[in-house]
């Protein structure tokens, strides 16, 4: 063979091996660069960073390039990812996604935790629970799922104890009332508004914000616990997205040390990351 021919066999090889290197690293990276669409509420600037701690750690470790889809009312974001109009949905607990799945007969999971927002016992007549009186009034909120939320906190607190074994407890279900508590129910937007009128009020984050409470005077916190599990705000996917790679990469983006520290950091407690605490107590 001459040295002509082996430099043009030589030269084949090489492009050959070029070339099976390129469609080798060049399909890796396309499949491995994802976007994925994520549906949230519109909401806080507190919120839009600890989002982008996610997105950055996403991009960065997994290649994941993360959007989100902004929604103003609740009753969107689990119809849009039914429809596929989203790949990922992050808004909701657990109790929440119970309920919405049992209206709609969706078939919508979760796929990792993200926070918990504790709710609180407020009161502008007492500074402790212990000093509640017989026939004070306390005010909860009077949708099904925060109305239970409230009196488990009310039992917690030791004020008040409810039948076992209930997946949404109602003032019907209180057994024991030893300070003979007035419970009033009101919309959840005015528990914050009738603390002057009442002895105490069991107020959701939201509208404690927007009522300028501060949470940190709250006379009792809704503890860590099995019946505060299901207020656990969650990554939620279609069912037959539940064990997608991709989506679970997402949720290892979100559970990181980076992004508790953005949370703790935005939210000085109003908020808790809820993916490695607790609630088996």
């Amino acid at each position: 063979m001459s040295k002509t021919t082996k430099w043009l066999v030589g030269g084949v090889a090489v492009v050959a091996i070029a070339g099976i290197a390129y469609a080798s690293f060049g399909q890796k990276t396309k499949t491995t660069s994802k976007t994925v669409t994520i549906g949230i509420m519109s909401g806080s600037k507190q919120d839009a960073k600890i989002w982008n701690t996610v997105k950055k750690t996403a991009k960065d470790q997994y290649g994941i390039t993360l959007k989100f889809k902004e929604f103003t009312d609740y009753s969107q974001p689990n119809k849009a990812l039914a429809s596929g109009d989203i790949d990922l949905n992050a808004f909701q607990h657990y109790a929440f996604l119970a309920q919405s799945n049992k209206s709609t007969g969706d078939k919508i999971v979760s796929i990792g935790d993200t926070v918990i927002s504790p709710i609180r016992l407020y009161s502008k007549t007492y500074t402790k629970v212990s000093q509640y009186k017989s026939g004070d009034t306390i005010s909860v909120p009077n949708d099904p799922s925060n109305e239970s939320r409230a009196l488990y906190v009310l039992k917690a607190a030791g004020l008040i104890d409810l039948k076992s074994g209930l997946t949404l407890a109602t003032v019907k279900d209180i057994t024991k009332n030893p300070k003979n508590l007035k419970i009033k129910e009101l919309a959840a937007d005015q528990t914050a508004r009738s603390l002057s009128d009442v002895q105490g009020a069991v107020v959701n984050g939201t509208y404690a914000d927007s009522a300028g409470l501060d949470y940190k005077k709250a006379i009792f916190v809704e503890p860590l616990n099995k019946n505060s599990h299901q207020w656990v705000n969650i990554i939620a996917a279609n069912k037959k997205d539940k064990n997608n790679a991709t989506y679970k990469k997402v949720v290892k983006a979100y559970q990181t040390e980076a992004t508790k520290k953005a949370i703790n950091k935005q939210y000085d407690g109003v908020e808790l990351a809820a993916w490695d605490a607790d609630f088996s107590k």
